[in-house]
């Protein structure tokens, strides 16, 4: 900022404000500030000497606090959307949203609030956005919510039922969905996450030929690559590769003979061995299949199934699976939330248990929710019921478990932009857990 003196005062709505330069410093360059005091500018104060600013005073008291401080404190007279929509002003809501909560810590966090939808249960899937927002998919919608919690425009897709979704950046989303015999509709599109309009619609071709098709899970890589679950009426079972940017189809790979890709649960993308986890599991399949595809080489390179188990064996009732780079290894869960893990060196394939984390003593309740799997920053979040527990240690020991018991049971959760979203199935509600800001010293 080319600033010639350092004291600076401000006219806010007809109160005067004193502050320094080195305060209005942490605005940065890119807020209403640092355009006002930017050289180029050559911004004079008034005849008081005073820069006049027709807003909110109250609000600007409380964002000038936060430049000062680093701290957010939002007096009870004061609606935190007046508060959001004072800060888009000034280009401070980045600022806000980094003040409102702390860095994610799953042992550390506290329910922040719950939002209820407007159609109860049947809830599909809930993901986090970058920023702090999410979405959920229900039926054939998906309901967009922004770091705020504000609802956008719903995408709509006329009665194709969404089977998954997914954050390209903070501006787009991916949605994937059933094919509708005799439309020639389904597949996968990109949609805007502020006015829920279709982008563009990602293809399958097949021997030179467009295929209509079902998409189901997807996932994402750092080179710009969607990657997703397809089925079609012919052959186009298999992993289907698009370009983001311009979406279109750079790759397919088919589904081996014997094995299941194609309907896909979840896929995850292993970035250091340019890996796909592929896990198809009940009840999608009567069996589970999990396998690592190599990307390179273009085949199956590591593969477990309970095919053959007995029924009695805790295989059978695998219902989620995470792969760990770090340990090379795959975290399974059953429906009793015990952890199994299969090491990725080993071709035999089979499950260690950890007897140490059963936390139904073989209790289920009359409609379960089957549970979900999540890594992040080192920790292991698995939902069961209406509660999420957390892992920690090389051992995966239970160290806490976030529990709201409105809405029923947890059918999916995700964690992102320092938030972890939970879905209920009974109420259609989600709950929003972050980590509180550390104190300033």
């Amino acid at each position: 900022m080319g600033i010639q003196r350092d004291r600076v005062r401000f006219n806010v709505g007809g109160r005067i404000f004193e502050t320094t330069a080195t305060t209005l410093a942490n605005a940065g360059r890119n807020s209403l500030f640092g355009a006002m005091f930017d050289e180029n500018w050559n911004l004079q104060p008034g005849e008081a000497g005073e820069y006049f600013i027709d807003r909110n005073p109250s609000c600007f008291a409380v964002l000038l606090d936060l430049l000062r401080t680093g701290e957010l404190h939002i007096p009870a007279n004061i609606p935190e959307k007046l508060l959001y929509r004072e800060a888009l002003y000034y280009g401070l809501l980045d600022h806000v949203r980094t003040a409102k909560w702390g860095q994610f810590d799953g042992n550390r966090l506290r329910l922040a609030g719950s939002i209820m939808g407007r159609a109860p249960g049947d809830g599909t899937a809930i993901r986090a956005g970058p920023d702090g927002g999410c979405c959920v998919a229900h039926g054939s919608m998906v309901h967009v919510y922004d770091w705020m919690l504000e609802e956008h425009q719903s995408i709509n897709l006329d009665y194709q039922r969404v089977n998954d979704v997914g954050w390209i950046d903070s501006e787009n989303i991916v949605v994937s969905a059933c094919e509708r015999l005799g439309r020639g509709d389904g597949g996968m599109g990109l949609f805007s996450s502020s006015t829920g309009e279709l982008r563009y619609k990602f293809q399958v071709s097949h021997e030179n030929q467009v295929k209509s098709f079902t998409a189901g899970a997807l996932s994402f890589t750092p080179d710009y690559k969607i990657l997703a679950s397809c089925k079609g009426r012919s052959n186009e079972y298999g992993i289907g590769v698009w370009d983001q940017i311009t979406g279109k189809q750079i790759d397919f790979i088919y589904e081996p003979p014997g094995w299941s890709i194609g309907d896909a649960d979840k896929l995850q993308w292993l970035q250091g061995t340019n890996c796909l986890l592929v896990a198809t599991l009940f009840p999608r399949k009567d069996n589970c299949y999990i396998s690592l595809l190599d990307f390179r080489d273009r085949r199956i390179v590591w593969s477990w199934s309970d095919i053959g188990a007995p029924v009695t064996v805790d295989e059978k009732r695998v219902r989620d699976a995470i792969a760990m780079e770090e340990t090379s290894s795959i975290c399974v869960v059953n429906e009793y939330e015990d952890l199994g893990f299969m090491d990725l060196r080993s071709t035999a394939g089979s499950v260690r248990w950890s007897s140490r984390s059963r936390l139904m003593k073989g209790k289920m309740p009359d409609e379960p929710c089957y549970p979900k799997l999540a890594l992040h920053g080192g920790q292991l979040f698995s939902s069961m019921n209406d509660c999420v527990s957390v892992f920690c240690g090389p051992d995966w020991v239970l160290t806490s478990r976030l529990q709201c018991s409105f809405g029923g049971s947890i059918c999916d959760f995700s964690i992102g932009g320092d938030r972890l979203f939970a879905l209920h199935s009974e109420e259609n509600v989600f709950d929003i857990w972050e980590t509180p800001p550390p104190p300033i010293l």
